[in-house]
């Protein structure tokens, strides 16, 4: 951009216009348009707050919604209605949502420009594309051939997610027939400037640029008429709730649709040829999603509360991030000692880290660097891991081991294999051949030079300990621990790749990582990847570097506490104490001990009792028979003052029966009566076996046993035989409850159930004698 504009100007690019990015700066004194990234603005802002020397701040391509463009919108808006009312702010974009900006940037006003822009038409699949019978880039091909021959002019421009699926696509294309009459091009950020360069120039022949989303906003290219768009984006999103990163493929919107149909439209009119179904497109999001709801915040929360933003909650968001994306962000600053553990105001070290350019991780790692005098290795490791991966995918065996041979050998960390790979490319020029065996991409080991160059300046502009000088790999472990102690995992077992991570979170060592003896591993990255031809999510952990628990104890000593906690175990059933040390909440050792308090294990075991999954054998039916005569006599006449067995009572009754006892042998066969009885006074006891009693005595000297429920009235069976003389209703409970009298033939089975036997005797029994009497003759009938 700052190029074209010196273009023309007809000034030399850095002088009248100029431009800085996070490692270049090209301007000077005299530069009065420079183009700069937001996250450069806002370190301006926060080293000059009145931003002195500059009239206007032009914010274009906003509805991309980059977190820093938010950020430093809202920062000038404050700057503006602070300390300078004289400073322009303009946003722009081709697609901008105006409602929300309008009301946001009151009092503004709207300008609108109109660019000369060509019809698009544009045309989607008549059929539902399944991508895994034939692949994206496969299905483009085919599509590509077929309009070639609609369309004779003018370049063609295809949108594919990532550097991958573009190279699978230029093959794909470059195998089609109609490809003979095209330069077929790739254009992505990983290529260096010179192929990115090569991809926009203007040839003879026409041209197919297979590009990511590089292509739909930040540059035109002259010359495009036909469009084919995969309607897919690698897209980078932090997931707050698990404090991962993700980087998957994902349908991008109808606004992004738009902007990368438009393309076919800027010298002459075009054609849009959309890889999915119309009906598909509606279902599509409207727009991207906001940076600032899908990223780490944690650079920008340092920042603010630097600038003196004492609550970040509170900011005035342009749109507010989730309260967990910022409360994870503070808890990674809090772990890297930026931000005091308790207030959350930002520290001295906090301050410090803000002079490196880099991820908070990464700046408290040259810091401790420093007194561990390994600064140079790193500001390698920073350098390496900024750009794309120094890894090739692996093409069979013979590279896995020809780089296992050179470059392995130590498992404490792979970033040592990484340094080494680097060193190895860069001893041998970079060349590509040689690079291409060990599996190490060379383009992408030559940028690593310039970054480590820049590291190192920064290092001595701060006055960071740059000196070559020995140093042991422990310093360096050290260092990674440091800055990735929110990563620290424990090995679940050795028979797997599982790790229990801090945090509460859980996540599988990578297969290629070198650590995998260590049982105690911090990770560089901890992010959720795509896998298998079914392409199941796993949350891979890489970059592992071995630590150790004294190392832990060294640099982190308020971090750990021990923890001694009484469980019931299952498998057993018995009450154990476990007691386990933590480092904040990662669980790093646990001892079991079988010696738990007496309460706490009659606790614990009661209230597997009381659940359900263990059974006590003599509490049976007559038990519960007991617990509820007491509480329905209590109901009945209250004046006698008996107490209220309630739930509560029963668990600390069964807890009582438990005393003494750690499993459940102990209990299983334990005499219950004497502490169930116990609830009740001797005194109390002979009023209920009065007036509640277990079973009542019949005329004729038989007892029947009452049954009783919590609801509802009691029932007593007895045979019409030992009912005879009884006229009367039967009552217990000073007459006050009246039994359900179930009468039985002689075989035991109910003809009746009455409270009112006089009623029986005259109206019932009468009709059903004669039938009782000629079934069983031998039993007495009056």
């Amino acid at each position: 951009l700052a190029s074209r504009v010196a273009s023309e100007r007809g000034v030399k690019l850095g002088d009248e216009v100029g431009y800085q990015i996070r490692f270049d700066n090209v301007s000077s004194q005299s530069t009065r348009i420079k183009f700069v990234t937001e996250g450069i603005l806002l370190r301006q802002m926060l080293s000059d707050p009145r931003l002195n020397g500059i009239s206007a701040i032009l914010f274009d391509e906003f509805h991309e919604r980059h977190l820093y463009g938010d950020i430093t919108l809202a920062r000038a808006l404050q700057i503006q209605e602070s300390t300078r009312p004289d400073l322009l702010l303009g946003v722009m974009s081709a697609t901008l949502a105006v409602e929300s900006l309008e009301s946001y940037l009151q009092p503004c006003s709207i300008l609108t420009s109109q660019g000369r822009v060509f019809p698009v038409t544009t045309e989607y699949l008549d059929t539902p594309h399944d991508p895994e019978r034939f692949p994206i880039w496969d299905l483009a091909a085919s599509e590509f051939e077929r309009l070639s021959v609609a369309h004779r002019h003018g370049d063609v421009l295809v949108f594919m997610p990532g550097a991958y699926e573009i190279s699978r696509t230029i093959q794909a294309i470059s195998n089609t027939r109609a490809a003979r009459d095209f330069i077929v091009l790739p254009l992505h950020g990983e290529l260096p400037p010179t192929d990115q360069d090569a991809a926009v120039a203007r040839y003879e022949k026409r041209k197919v640029i297979v590009s990511t989303n590089v292509a739909e906003t930040s540059l035109t290219i002259d010359g495009v008429r036909l469009v084919m768009d995969s309607g897919l984006a690698r897209i980078a999103r932090f997931d707050p709730h698990r404090g991962i990163n993700t980087l998957l493929v994902e349908k991008i919107s109808r606004a992004s649709a738009d902007q990368r149909a438009g393309r076919a439209g800027r010298t002459a009119p075009g054609h849009c040829m959309r890889l999915w179904m119309e009906r598909e497109h509606a279902a599509r999001a409207a727009q991207e999603l906001p940076e600032v709801k899908r990223l780490d915040l944690s650079e920008v929360v340092l920042t603010l509360k630097a600038s003196g933003v004492e609550d970040v909650k509170t900011f005035r968001w342009l749109e507010a991030p989730e309260t967990r994306s910022l409360d994870r962000a503070e808890l990674l600053l809090k772990d890297l000692g930026a931000l005091d553990s308790n207030t959350g105001a930002i520290t001295a070290t906090g301050r410090r880290m803000l002079s490196f350019p880099v991820h908070p991780r990464y700046s408290r790692m040259l810091i401790e660097a420093d007194q561990r005098r390994c600064v140079r290795p790193i500001a390698l490791i920073a350098a390496l891991t900024q750009g794309r991966s120094l890894w090739l995918r692996s093409e069979g065996r013979h590279m896995d081991e020809s780089r296992d041979d050179l470059l392995g050998g130590e498992a404490e960390s792979d970033f040592f294999i990484l340094m080494r790979a680097w060193r190895y490319a860069d001893q041998n020029r970079y060349d590509v051949q040689k690079c291409r065996k060990l599996g190490i991409h060379a383009t992408a080991a030559r940028q690593v030079q310039p970054l480590f160059d820049h590291f190192m300046k920064i290092a001595r502009d701060e006055k960071l300990f740059v000196q070559e000088a020995p140093v042991s790999n422990e310093s360096i472990q050290k260092c990674l621990l440091v800055g990735f102690s929110d990563h620290l995992a424990k090995r679940v077992d050795s028979g797997s790749l599982r790790c229990a991570l801090v945090h509460g979170r859980a996540g599988t060592l990578a297969r290629e990582s070198a650590v995998h003896e260590s049982p105690l591993l911090v990770a560089g990255e901890v992010r959720e990847v795509q896998q298998g031809k079914d392409h199941d999510l796993n949350i891979l952990l890489t970059l592992a570097t071995a630590v150790k628990v004294e190392w832990l104890r060294e640099i982190f000593p308020n971090d750990f506490n021990e923890i001694c906690e009484t469980l019931y175990d299952s498998t057993t059933k018995r009450v154990i104490v476990m007691k386990q040390t933590r480092f904040r909440d990662l669980v790093l050792e646990s001892k079991r001990d079988e010696n738990p308090s007496r309460d706490e294990a009659a606790r614990l075991l009661a209230k597997e009792v009381t659940e359900g999954r263990l059974v006590l054998k003599l509490w049976d039916d007559a038990v519960e028979q007991w617990i509820i005569r007491v509480n329905r006599l209590r109901e009945w006449c209250s004046e006698l003052e008996l107490p209220s067995i309630t739930t509560e009572n029963r668990h600390l009754m069964i807890e009582q029966i438990c005393l003494g006892a750690t499993g459940y042998k102990d209990i299983k066969e334990k005499e219950v009566w004497s502490v169930v009885r116990s609830s009740l006074q001797s005194h109390q006891r002979e009023l209920l076996d009065k007036h509640a009693p277990e079973r009542i005595t019949l005329p004729n000297g038989r007892k029947a046993k009452i049954t009783y429920a919590a609801e509802g009235d009691p029932v007593v069976a007895a045979t019409i035989q030992d009912l005879y003389d009884v006229n009367e209703s039967l009552r217990i409970a000073m007459k006050r409850a009246t039994l359900v009298i179930h009468v039985l033939a002689p075989n035991r089975r109910p003809i009746q159930i009455t409270q009112n036997l006089s009623k029986f005797w005259k109206e019932d029994y009468p009709k059903i004698k004669k039938e009782l009497q000629r079934k069983y003759p031998k039993h007495a009938w009056r």
